[in-house]
């Protein structure tokens, strides 16, 4: 399973194309919840109920494919979003976030930083980021590499609420090695002569 999406087919939308729809269904679904009336709520009721019907029928669809089709199915991104929207992922969001991060490591390393999934607490992923001088949280007024993590964990795992930084652990509060040879005089041990 190649990372790089296929080109659509003739007749078919492309990424950019699908997120304009999407988009734009967002616009309309909340001007549809926020109009007045028995219309607008009809037509709310009309949506849950239609997507609930496409959800019946996605599953029914896997359990017609099973497991090969599930795994082709979870590596598109769009198709993976359906299939959590209609909780049918065969993968947890944990495992969805942890490649997530994994696909961005060597860009970050690249940077001198780094990035580690910690873990994900209910609907909350934990991430450690570092960036080369210390801006993990962000430094500038630009993006950050903790900003494009959010993105891709959310992206990967779009049931996750947030995504909290956990800060690095503090190297000077580590307890200090004292080797042996630093307690000793001259390689022998320190006798205190009697008065």
């Amino acid at each position: 399973m190649a990372d790089r999406p296929a080109a659509p087919a003739a007749g078919r939308l492309g990424a950019p194309a699908v997120e304009a729809r999407l988009t734009r269904l967002e616009e309309l679904l909340v001007r549809l919840e926020s109009a007045p009336g028995p219309t607008s709520s009809t037509a709310v009721e009309a949506v849950r109920v239609l997507t609930e019907v496409y959800g019946e029928a996605l599953a029914r669809v896997l359990d017609l494919g099973g497991e090969p089709l599930f795994a082709v199915l979870a590596g598109d991104e769009l198709l993976g979003h359906l299939l959590v929207l209609h909780d049918l992922h065969p993968e947890p969001a944990e495992r969805r976030a942890e490649r997530a991060v994994e696909r961005l490591r060597p860009a970050v390393r690249e940077r001198g930083g780094d990035v580690e999934l910690v873990a994900v607490d209910g609907q909350v992923a934990r991430v450690r980021v570092s960036e080369a001088g210390g801006c993990g949280a962000g430094c500038g007024g630009g993006p950050t590499i903790a900003d494009a993590v959010r993105e891709a964990v959310l992206a990967a795992a779009p049931e996750l609420t947030a995504v909290e930084p956990v800060p690095m652990p503090d190297r000077a509060a580590a307890p200090a090695f004292v080797p042996l040879d630093s307690l000793l005089l001259n390689g022998a041990p320190r006798v205190r002569e009697a008065p």
